[in-house]
């Protein structure tokens, strides 16, 4: 959660009091509300809603924002279900034996999407609220078996390591820094922005915990080679007998890449494999907050890291750093998956990725961009100032279309890239191609209007408008 603080607006009012419009106070009520404290008295439930929903009018349009992966559309019906099942705490299996049963069918449904090897009705895993925590357990469940295996053999087992590239999300930099591992990170270089099967291997030792693949960056959306990953580490072990498992942090391809890119080698099909986590929340296409964990088999899951409790009314497993939760999320996915099956979840994600390599190609016929991706593989591609444009900064580019109402975030890439800015957008369900068409042209406006404000090199804007 992030931290907040405040300070007083400067107004007459000193900013400690929220006005009530007239016309929603009823007779005799008073006209505004403390902002940083409880009032002395009630408020009607239609005021209260009214002056909430008036100010929250202030916050962004979020199909609009190029910059989250989270889902932002979803179906009335879905709505229906979400709201029915608020009250439902989901670690009551004893209250809710239904509600266990659907996430544990959304369980094996997406073991077997993953191609695990665990039969049918028994996979292993659970529902987070986000791949934040579930990469969390993934990262647990590694450093356990690691440990056990250390043990076992008389070996220290106190200087635990995890290897990755320096573009993966910051929860596995929490994870590290949360619980005592040594995080060595890949730097990236020009021309690979992802995390590179030799370099992976060299980073490894008896020390190991395991290595985080990524299939989706959230810097640039690129697949990093899982299969060639894993084929190093073969060849690692057969060398030195070092056996390095594979955790898949799969929060966003995790929901793409079987139905577009079935033929891709990266899931339980690789044996390394031993854990992979996706965000229901995002290409998985639900609100938030769900995330997902599945481990190959129950022997990936060391038995320490399940707690058994009573006092809910039952004896009850629980994995999840987080206890108390709605089962909405966790209902929401299993709609979502009845209602499409396979071929809807390809016709939607299909037309996402066409969506993100029409835009794609838009931009960089524009002039001033190149392309650093171009969403063929997630729906996501970012993109940067060609060398020749020196006098505007992707900031720049980012800024002036959020006064168009869009949000695309710009930021410099991770270690040794840190010299790069770039711009990324995200293509989402109930993103189209109407919304693509209106946000390339207010792209070229935006760039029309720096280039006349001599942003852009005079000799270039012609081929930068010119489409």
């Amino acid at each position: 959660m992030p931290l907040h603080t405040s300070a007083p607006l400067q107004c007459e009012r000193a900013g400690d009091e929220l006005s009530i419009r007239p016309e929603f106070a009823q007779p005799g009520e008073r006209s505004s509300v403390p902002r940083f404290r409880l009032g002395k008295q009630m408020l009607p439930p239609r005021t209260a809603y009214q002056l909430i929903h008036d100010e929250l009018l202030l916050d962004a349009n979020s199909r609009l924002n190029l910059a989250t992966f989270i889902g932002t559309w979803m179906e009335p019906e879905a709505r229906v279900l979400i709201e029915e099942c608020l009250d439902k705490n989901i670690v009551d299996r004893d209250e809710s034996p239904q509600t266990t049963e659907i996430e544990m069918r959304c369980v094996n449904i997406l073991a077997d999407l993953w191609n695990s090897p665990e039969a049918a009705g028994h996979a292993t895993g659970c529902s987070t609220t986000g791949s934040s925590e579930a990469c969390m357990l993934g990262g647990l469940a590694l450093k356990w078996r690691w440990r056990e295996r250390r043990r076992a053999a008389g070996r220290p087992a106190d200087r635990p390591n995890l290897v990755m590239g320096a573009n993966v999300q910051v929860c596995w930099d929490k994870f590290c820094r949360y619980w005592d591992v040594e995080p060595r990170q890949m730097p990236l270089e020009p021309g690979r922005t992802c995390l590179g099967a030799a370099q992976a291997a060299a980073l490894c030792d008896e020390n190991t915990i395991g290595v985080v693949a990524i299939l989706g960056s959230t810097f640039d959306g690129a697949y990093e080679p899982v299969a060639e990953i894993a084929a190093a580490l073969d060849r690692l072990q057969g060398e030195t007998g070092v056996d390095v498992p594979i955790h898949v942090d799969a929060a966003s391809g995790g929901f793409v890449a079987p139905f577009l890119d079935p033929g891709l080698e990266w899931d339980f099909r690789l044996a390394r494999v031993q854990s992979i986590n996706a965000s229901g929340h995002k290409y998985g296409l639900v609100y938030p907050n769900l995330g997902w964990l599945v481990w190959r088999d129950k022997d990936a899951l060391p038995e320490d890291l399940v707690f058994r409790v009573n006092y809910l009314g039952g004896t009850m497993p629980t994995v999840a750093l987080n206890f108390t939760r709605s089962s909405a999320p966790v209902v929401a996915q299993y709609f979502t998956m009845v209602r499409l099956g396979r071929e809807g979840f390809t016709r939607v994600q299909q037309a996402c990725r066409d969506t993100a390599r029409w835009l794609a190609g838009t931009i960089a016929d524009m002039g001033p961009f190149e392309l650093l991706s171009d969403g063929s593989t997630i729906p996501v591609f970012a993109f940067r100032l060609a060398d020749h444009v020196s006098s505007c900064t992707v900031f720049d580019v980012s800024e002036a279309l959020r006064l168009h109402g869009w949000q695309v975030p710009a930021y410099t890439l991770p270690a040794n890239l840190q010299d790069t800015a770039v711009l990324r957008m995200v293509v989402r369900n109930g993103f189209g191609q109407d919304l693509a068409q209106l946000l390339a042209r207010d792209l070229r406006a935006v760039t029309k209007e720096l280039a006349g404000a001599g942003a852009l090199p005079r000799r270039e804007q012609h081929s930068a408008f010119h489409h």
